[in-house]
């Protein structure tokens, strides 16, 4: 029987790899509170790190693409309800 990979949110980790940075108990007593590897605290410890800066940059290149396509989407809709709106003013006005 195959085991399921655990998946973790972003806030968990961020409040994993806080905690290692915090530096108020020991990676290894981490490891053992959230029963996870202590290579893997620290990955999330040097990947928060690393994008610290990301938080402070205003054209954050993730957030733009995001929004970016969430935009597309939203224009994408008004589009085809412009359409049933014209069709139906069509129809309706015979």
């Amino acid at each position: 029987m195959k085991r399921e990979r655990r998946k973790f949110s972003a806030s968990f980790k961020a409040k994993v790899a806080i905690e290692a940075i915090k530096e108020v108990s020991t990676v290894q007593d981490l490891a053992s509170k959230y029963q996870i590897h202590p290579t893997q605290i620290a990955a999330w410890k040097r990947e928060f790190l690393e994008k610290a800066e990301l938080v402070f940059d205003k054209e954050a290149p993730a957030i733009n693409e995001a929004e970016n396509s969430k935009e597309q989407e939203l224009y994408a809709k008004i589009g085809e309800l412009q359409v049933q709106v014209d069709f139906l003013k069509k129809v309706l006005g015979k």
